[in-house]
Order: structure tokens, then C-alpha cells, then sequence
């Protein structure tokens, strides 16, 4: 009898301990969840002169999700359909373009009055359509990782890509090449190392 007791007290008391935890652990997640999404949709390049670090480039894939509420623009793929190698892809998938938001910093006092103009940014070899500049406080920004108030941001538009894999290429004709893999799918779809 005692050792059931006992059985059922610490039970009861592991129990009561470990909700309130779990409670504020998923309260935590889904404030943060847009972050944490848009965080996975996110690379860094930097350009060097020799060690030290002149260009920073930071890009958030934005990605048009089936499951997004009307009127969402900038948002993003969260769940792998597991029916979808079922489906008629050209059916079910608009011809929306390629949009992200890109941050640059510029380490060099010549290059930062006009940073746009000595730089090529490419998407798997095509320019983009529009570059549109964005101010500190654009609600877009509200959840994009690597927000730096020393950095300028734009919403930088590429014609529709039918690959999975997307690759950004930046250069600098004074600090030389960068590239950002980008995947409209989980990466590790794409990755043959086990985990």
C-alpha cells in the first residue's frame, strides 16, 4: 500500500512540475514561430579584403505558402506535403516570383554612400526584376533575422524559378564572389549525409 502511494505522489508530483514548464515552452515557440520559420529561410555571405570583413550580405527567402490565410503576402512554407509526389506539380503550383529580403553592410566609406551600384546579384543566372529599398521600421521586417540598424535593406524581386534549389549569386567587382544556396523545400530533402 505505502509503496503505491508513494508510486502515485511521485507521479503526481512529476506531473505537476513539468506542465507549467511545458506550458511556458510552447507559449515561447508559438510567439516566436514566424522568426524561427523565416531564421530557416536565411544564409549570410561575406566578402573579404584579405582577413577582414568588407561586404555582409543577408538574404530571407519569402515563399508564397499554400496554406497562408488571404492577403498574406510574405509567407512562408512550413510542412512537407507527403502526397505531393502524387500530384500534378504544373497544376498545383502558381508561377508566383522569387522574393526576398536582402541586407547589405558595407565596411568600406567609399562603397556605402551607393552600395547598390558595385554589386550583381543573381538568382541561378537571372537578374532581378525589382529592387525595392525598405526602411528600418517596414513592418517586414518585423520578424527577419540579422536586422542591424547599420545595414540597408531592399525586397529584391526574380522572375518565377521552376527548380527546387535556388542559388544567389553576389559579387562585388572590388571584393570578389559570394553564393547563397536557397531551397523552396527543406534543404535536407536535398542532402544525401545522414544526420
Amino acid at each position: 500500500m505505502r509503496r503505491i502511494l508513494l508510486g502515485m505522489t511521485a507521479v503526481v508530483l512529476f506531473g505537476g512540475c513539468t506542465s507549467p514548464e511545458r506550458v511556458k515552452l510552447l507559449k515561447t515557440y508559438e510567439k516566436e514561430k514566424t522568426y524561427h520559420k523565416r531564421l530557416i529561410k536565411t544564409e549570410k555571405v561575406q566578402l573579404y579584403e584579405g582577413n577582414l570583413t568588407k561586404v555582409t550580405l543577408t538574404a530571407t527567402y519569402l515563399n508564397r505558402n499554400s496554406r497562408a490565410k488571404e492577403g498574406e503576402k510574405d509567407s512562408f512554407i512550413n510542412y512537407i506535403n507527403p502526397f505531393e509526389i502524387f500530384q500534378d506539380r504544373k497544376k498545383r503550383t502558381p508561377k508566383e516570383d522569387e522574393r526576398f529580403i536582402v541586407g547589405i553592410y558595407v565596411d568600406d566609406e567609399e562603397m556605402e554612400r551607393e552600395p547598390l551600384y558595385d554589386f550583381d546579384l543573381m538568382l541561378n543566372k537571372k537578374a532581378p526584376k525589382n529592387i525595392q529599398p525598405l526602411s528600418h521600421n517596414d513592418p517586414r521586417l518585423k520578424d527577419i533575422s540579422f536586422i542591424a540598424e547599420w545595414s540597408q535593406f531592399f525586397l529584391v524581386t526574380f522572375p518565377h524559378i521552376n527548380s527546387d534549389r535556388l542559388t544567389m549569386e553576389f559579387e562585388s567587382k572590388q571584393y570578389g564572389k559570394g553564393v547563397l544556396h536557397f531551397a523552396k523545400k527543406a534543404k535536407y530533402v536535398y542532402t544525401k549525409k545522414a544526420f
